[in-house]
C-alpha cells in the first residue's frame, strides 16, 4: 500500500502517519518539545542530513505541526515551535516513550521506579547541565505557573499521585505498584522543611499529572505551604522525556525530583527516589551545596 493510500484510509491512525510517516518526524517532534528549536541546533541533535531535516520541517509546517517564527531578518533564520495540533502530540510521544521503556528497556513489569543503574536513571541524570523547556503549568486555580524565568533556585518534586480524604482517589492495585506509595509522605514532609528551603534560597513545587484541582484538594487537606502544579498535558513530561508509568487510566511520573539553577538549568537530580521522606533531607543538603549558604 502506497503511502498516500494510508493517509486517504478512513482510520485516524492511518491518516496520523500520513502526516507522522517516518520515526525522523516524531524525532523532530520530540526535541522541538524539549527546547531544541533552531536548524542547526536540531541538524546537530539528531544527525540527520540538512535536506533531509528539511524536507521534514516543512512538511510539519505544511501540515499545522510547527510553526516559524522568525529570529533573524538578515539572514532569514526561524524557530520551530509546537502548534495547539503539535502540542497534541505530547501524549503520544510520551506513550512511546513508557511503552519502549517497559516492554524493549525493560521487563514488562509495571513500576513506578526503576534501578540505579538502568538506562532510564542514566536517562534522567543526564539532564543535569540541560535548561527547562518554556514551560507554564496550571496550579490549583488553573491559572498557569511558569517553571522557567523566575531568577531563583527552585526544587520540582514530581511525584505518582496524591489525593484528599473522600475524594477520588487512588486506582485499584495501587499499593502494588513498586514506588507508587509514598506521594503524601513526602509532601508533608517538603512541607515541614519549607521553612528550611526557604531560608537556603530555594522555593518548592510539587508537579503532578493530576487535574488541578485534585492537586488543590489534596493542597489544602495536607497543608502544604508551597504550590502543586499540573503536567496533565505532558508539557513537562514529554519537554524532558521524563519518566513515567500508566495506572488508573492516567499518565503519571515515576518519582524523581530536580534542583533547577536561577538561569532554569537543571544542576542536580534524585532518581530512582526509594525513600521518599529522606530523599527531602537530601535535596534540601544539595539545595545548601549549591547555593553556598551553610545550615
Amino acid at each position: 500500500m502506497r503511502r498516500e493510500d494510508l493517509a486517504d484510509a478512513d482510520c485516524g491512525i492511518a491518516q496520523a502517519l500520513g502526516v507522522l510517516g517516518d520515526w525522523w518526524t516524531f524525532l523532530i517532534v520530540r526535541d522541538v518539545a524539549g527546547g531544541t528549536t533552531r536548524f542547526d541546533a536540531l541538524q546537530r541533535e539528531l544527525g540527520v542530513s540538512r535536506r533531509a531535516l528539511t524536507e521534514r520541517l516543512a512538511a510539519l509546517v505544511e501540515h499545522g505541526v510547527l510553526e516559524r517564527r522568525p529570529y533573524s531578518r538578515h539572514p532569514p533564520r526561524f524557530d520551530y515551535l509546537l502548534t495547539p495540533k503539535g502540542e497534541g502530540l505530547l501524549p503520544v510521544l510520551i506513550a512511546l516513550q513508557d511503552w519502549g521503556t517497559r516492554h524493549l528497556m525493560g521487563d514488562g513489569e509495571l513500576t513506578a521506579t526503576a534501578d540505579a543503574d538502568s538506562a532510564e536513571a542514566r536517562r534522567v541524570h543526564d539532564l543535569i547541565g540541560r535548561p527547562l523547556p518554556e514551560v507554564a503549568l496550571p496550579g490549583p486555580d488553573g491559572q498557569p505557573v511558569a517553571l522557567t524565568g523566575g531568577g531563583a533556585w527552585s526544587v520540582l518534586y514530581l511525584f505518582p499521585g496524591a489525593y484528599a480524604p473522600g475524594t477520588q482517589g487512588y486506582p485499584p492495585g495501587w499499593a502494588d505498584i513498586p514506588g507508587a506509595r509514598g506521594c503524601t509522605l513526602e509532601s508533608t514532609t517538603y512541607a515541614d522543611r519549607y521553612a528550611d528551603f526557604q531560608t537556603s534560597g530555594a522555593r518548592v513545587w510539587g508537579v503532578s499529572t493530576q487535574r488541578p484541582d485534585q492537586l488543590g484538594d489534596f493542597a489544602a487537606h495536607a497543608g502544604l505551604p508551597f504550590p502543586l502544579l499540573s503536567d496533565q498535558d505532558g508539557r513537562l513530561a514529554a519537554g524532558l522525556l521524563l519518566p513515567t508509568f500508566r495506572a488508573g487510566g492516567i499518565t503519571r511520573f515515576k518519582r524523581l525530583t530536580l534542583l533547577v539553577d536561577p538561569s532554569s538549568v537543571v544542576r542536580a537530580v534524585q532518581f530512582p527516589v526509594t525513600d521518599p521522606a529522606g530523599s527531602v533531607q537530601e535535596m534540601l543538603t544539595l539545595v545548601r551545596e549549591h547555593t553556598r549558604i551553610p545550615g
